[in-house]
């Protein structure tokens, strides 16, 4: 039986067990049997969760780039590894084999060196989605440099912030990027940050939107010159397996983002291992995960998992929107997509849409369906379900964070029966565990409470970026020797998990603990509204009542609000009980978000609350325009 490919039921069953079982063991094998070490380890597992210290295939070394690219050369060489699809539909798509692939690494490799770049240094990448991005992610890690790339969405301000944490030396970016029809100024985004940012010593630039910019002279360089003129050989500098890989700033519910350190070896097997099992990716198919490169989705699962199986990836530079709402359909039919990975934030969006987006496009190339950033509401999955997969092709609804470093509850397609909204059953090697407020472990089904993991896992993040207090305190400080993830969760009778929302979006209204994300999936069934968000409110005798933000599907909705108040009560009533109806509901054009499509609920509770002296920073936000709008209409 082969632990690294599973495909029926009974057969995750028997490696679940067996993953428990005997963890050491089983990761042993798995990265034994598929992976490339220059040394191999002098232990599996070293942790510790009171320090916190957790150590995977200590005394080992290796290159994550020579398993991502090097060993793929010989019998895929000729095989596209990344295929680039722009955003603008008439530009013609761009397929890099894996040959190609090892020589650009390798140039950008050179040109890093030249630069004075070197191992442990960290190098800030501000880009759009164009090959630059994954290349200098790969570039970075062949020579040992630690990557930091922050969404080309972020302002000046959460740059420079990053830029600052981590110390960098040097920023990858671009003249500007496209985005639809808009063009954005990256360049003037980047000299804007760089003006409190002492440590970085050269800027290299892509062209992408060939615009006007300024170069600062002995800083500033265009990447492409220096390209040419490098070697496209070069040697993998040979890495401990518990190097730093990269950092990745995810933002804190206070103040500071966290910069999650990953590491080489255990961060490679653990997300080379999830994208097999969790995509059933077969040799020969084509991948598409439609995130950015700038989260974490975009980093295990567009670059180093798919890439470490000689994968097939596509990178999307556009929006699902642009040039009209079936783009998403129409790069699936071109490039006969057998795997699309997005998020429920773009499904909700496109479902709003006519269905004839949809049903010019032929589909019958896809085989499997993800979905990642949020559980996925019941409506937005049949939507997912009946129009994009025909029923044929299973939806995993994947949980996990940027701390998680890979999928950690997920269906295996065609060996898990799904139901919606279900996370379902933890990957091999992952041991969840329900928590009272106590500190006591919930045992038996069916169960609810707070989501820990009791045992540690190959991709976790091994610390925050100088700061490994604040790491203890946010992850291993609320229950004894356990990961504490933030969510909550229930656990069903057959022992399937979904998550009912973080545990600050769990309102306790008159002793009943309330998950917003079941509330919001019922409000969403009226077929006015659009979207929703519930916070809770100081109430004098609830102790916290309920606050729903609504955003109607006609922004010109001229039904009666009040009746329309009392139709989402109802269908609340109807779907959860009248303990959870909301006090308040008002109506708004849009939510605050960020840029990854999370709400950003921390500022509506404080709207709700009537307490607007401290928003905190909303710079990031996607609109930061809407909240004026929403403190000024607050009930």
């Amino acid at each position: 039986m082969s632990y690294y490919h599973i495909k029926h039921l009974e057969e995750y069953f028997q490696v679940y067990r067996k993953s428990v079982r005997d963890p050491e063991i089983f990761w042993e094998e798995i990265a034994e049997e598929h992976f490339l070490w220059r040394k191999r380890w002098d232990k599996v597992l070293n942790w510790d969760f009171n320090k916190p210290e957790v150590k995977w295939f200590e005394g080992a070394q290796l290159n994550i780039t020579e398993n991502c690219i090097d060993r793929h050369l010989a019998a895929k060489g000729d095989k596209t590894a990344i295929l680039f699809e722009p955003n603008d539909p008439n530009e013609v798509a761009v397929h890099i084999t894996y040959n190609e692939l090892y020589e650009r690494v390798n140039r950008f490799a050179n040109v890093l060196k030249s630069k004075g770049i070197g191992k442990g240094d960290r190098v800030c990448i501000y880009l759009p989605m164009i090959p630059e991005l994954a290349v200098a992610v790969l570039a970075c890690a062949r020579i040992g440099a630690i990557h930091s790339v922050v969404f080309a969405g972020f302002s000046a301000t959460a740059l420079s912030t990053r830029i600052n944490d981590a110390e960098c030396k040097m920023v990858i970016t671009s003249d500007g990027s496209f985005r639809g029809a808009k063009t954005i100024d990256l360049k003037g985004i980047v000299d804007e940050a760089l003006e409190t940012c002492p440590s970085i010593e050269t800027v290299l630039v892509a062209k992408r939107i060939n615009s006007e910019i300024n170069m600062k002279a002995d800083r500033d360089e265009w990447l492409q010159p220096l390209l040419d003129k490098a070697s496209p050989e070069g040697e993998a500098e040979i890495m401990n397996a518990e190097d730093p890989l990269f950092i990745l700033y995810t933002s804190g519910s206070t103040g500071q983002p966290k910069g999650m350190v990953h590491t080489t070896g255990g961060y490679m097997v653990y997300t080379a291992y999830t994208f097999k099992n969790v995509f059933q990716y077969n040799d020969g198919d084509v991948y598409w995960c439609t995130a950015d490169i700038g989260w974490i989705t975009g980093h295990s699962y567009i670059v180093y998992g798919p890439l470490a199986n000689g994968a097939t990836t596509v990178m999307f530079e556009g929006v699902p929107t642009y040039p009209h709402w079936g783009r998403f359909w129409q790069v699936i039919e071109k490039h006969k997509v057998n795997q699309f990975y997005t998020a429920p934030t773009a499904i909700r969006a496109l479902a709003k849409e006519p269905l004839s987006h949809v049903e010019g496009h032929d589909l019958s190339s896809l085989k499997v369906l993800g979905t990642v950033g949020e559980p996925i509401n019941e409506e937005a999955w049949h939507w997912y379900n009946d129009n994009i997969g025909k029923m044929r092709s299973p939806i995993v609804d994947t949980w996990w964070q940027t701390e998680t470093g890979g999928i950690m509850i997920s269906p295996i397609p065609f060996a898990t029966p799904t139901i919606p909204t279900f996370a379902t059953l933890p990957m091999p090697g992952i041991q969840p565990c329900l928590m009272d407020e106590n500190g006591e472990e919930i045992k038996g089904n069916p169960a609810q409470g707070r989501l820990c993991v009791k045992f540690p896992w190959p991709s976790m993040a091994r610390t925050i970026w100088g700061n490994h207090q604040r790491y203890k305190e946010t992850y291993f400080s609320a229950y004894d020797q356990k990961y504490f993830t933030g969510d909550g969760a229930l656990r069903d009778q057959t022992g399937y998990y979904r998550i009912t929302g973080r545990v600050d979006d769990v309102i306790i209204v008159s002793g009943h603990n309330l998950g917003t994300a079941p509330i919001e999936d019922a409000i969403n069934e009226h077929q006015a509204v659009a979207e929703s968000a519930i916070v809770g409110f100081p109430h004098d005798v609830k102790g916290n009542a309920l606050y729903g933000y609504v955003i109607l599907k006609e922004t010109g909705e001229d039904r009666n609000q009040e009746n329309l108040r009392k139709e989402i009560n109802q269908l609340i009533t109807e779907r959860i009980g009248p303990i959870a109806k909301l006090d308040k509901i008002q109506f708004t054009s849009g939510l605050p978000k960020t840029r990854s499509g999370k709400i950003m609920r921390r500022i509506l509770r404080k709207i709700a609350s009537k307490d607007t002296s401290n928003l905190g920073d909303t710079s990031t936000l996607l609109n930061p325009e809407v909240v004026q709008e929403i403190m000024d209409n607050v009930l």
